[in-house]
């Protein structure tokens, strides 16, 4: 089955600001969290602690996500994988997401 992704920014083109805003949101930061755990995570809500939220919400907050460019999505016919972009995000801003994570910590 053949493989693509979502558009999302390149790397360059990824403003702090935007990626700031994207975590602007208790839902968000959340997922930020959990994706910062590394791996990849199907779309649906089971397991990503939002199983409250409507589908149609939690596609929203992943939408905002990866259009920030906090993370990038890989669809496989029917089902979405979605994975924090980690390694471009240390490149482009060097200690960002582990300040991020520090400060959820505390």
């Amino acid at each position: 089955m053949p493989e693509e992704r979502l558009p999302q920014p390149d790397v360059a083109d990824i403003e702090l600001s935007k990626l700031l805003q994207a975590l602007g949101d208790p839902v968000r930061l959340h997922l930020f969290r959990v994706y910062a755990e590394g791996g990849e995570y199907h779309c649906s809500a089971e397991g990503l602690g939002v199983d409250h939220l409507h589908k149609s919400t939690v596609s929203h907050h992943m939408r905002v996500m990866r259009e920030a460019g906090l993370t990038t999505t890989r669809v496989v016919g029917r089902n979405r994988y979605v994975s924090l972009r980690r390694g471009e995000l240390d490149e482009r801003f060097p200690g960002l997401v582990g300040a991020l994570l520090g400060a959820l910590e505390g």
